[in-house]
């Protein structure tokens, strides 16, 4: 009797699944034993240009390992793509149950110097591309509920920079927007039995190795880390696990709080300008 893994049967989608975290997460699920569809752009960090190599370089080092995976190309903000990687991984395996999004691009520049293209390009690649693999997800697994065997699930990939980061505009607010639409998917996803969860990963990749100043080093924190906390999110072990924001850094795994309110003031005459000058330090203590 031969042992599988804890994937074993679980078909994956993983966008950006050539470089990086996506190219360490295609192989862990490989490793433990899932179908893997790997999806990359092969653009360059700050979008430019195109190539098939990376989602191959990643399957055919998973087929080496003898896991079972295929590459499949293009661009996942495309809403057309999108539906046609889908359905061509019904098509190839019998069903979808999971996908993470990891592709994304960096286009880095403070206010007064990002342009419009700068801002269009991160937002489209970042959000946009959340929203065309979900958006063709949802319709996928709505129709196919029925026949499910497990509920399946969504990964979206935010970052710490959705908190604020200086010369991240167009990234902090992609970032912060993938927050937004995993916690409204995961109110619409569980109707036929879905869900949805956010990864903060914390990791070195051609993104951290960009920066002028590299806060860490690969050997600080591997992209490797992060890779078992996707498979666990996509795993039948999470099944109830909705609408959570994971951070995986190193060998630490925390759960980020959603906003809410930290204080509050009343006033029973309603409020005025100089009633607020007078007591907002009330809500900064």
């Amino acid at each position: 009797m031969t042992d599988t893994g804890p994937l074993d049967g679980t078909v994956c989608i993983v966008t950006g699944g050539g470089r990086g975290l996506g190219e360490a997460t295609a192989k862990h699920l490989a490793d433990e034993d899932a179908t893997v569809v790997v999806n990359d752009l092969g653009t360059s960090l700050s979008g430019d240009g195109a190539s098939e190599e990376p989602a191959d370089e990643t399957v055919a080092a998973i087929r080496d390992a003898g896991g079972t995976a295929m590459a499949h190309f293009g661009d996942v903000t495309d809403l057309e793509y999108t539906e046609e990687l889908i359905a061509d991984t019904a098509a190839e395996y019998g069903r979808v149950d999971a996908a993470v999004n990891f592709a994304g691009v960096l286009r880095d520049a403070y206010l007064t110097e990002m342009t419009g293209d700068d801002w269009d390009t991160v937002i489209d690649v970042h959000l946009r591309g959340h929203f065309a693999l979900l958006r063709n997800l949802a319709r996928h697994w709505d129709e196919t509920a029925e026949d499910a065997e497990r509920e399946r699930a969504f990964v979206g990939v935010t970052s710490p920079s959705a908190l604020g980061n200086a010369g991240q505009a167009n990234y902090s607010a992609a970032k912060a927007g993938v927050l937004g639409l995993i916690r409204t998917a995961s109110a619409e996803l569980p109707r036929f039995d879905a869900r949805a969860n956010a990864l903060l990963p914390i990791a070195y990749t051609r993104m951290i190795e960009d920066m002028p100043h590299e806060p860490f080093g690969e050997d600080d924190f591997p992209p490797e880390k992060v890779a078992p906390v996707v498979g666990y999110l996509v795993s039948e072990a999470a099944e109830g696990v909705n609408g959570k924001t994971v951070r995986a850094q190193g060998d630490v795994v925390s759960l980020v709080a959603d906003p809410r309110d930290e204080n509050s003031m009343v006033d029973p005459e309603g409020w005025t300008v100089e009633k607020l000058g007078e007591r907002f330090d009330e809500l900064l203590d």
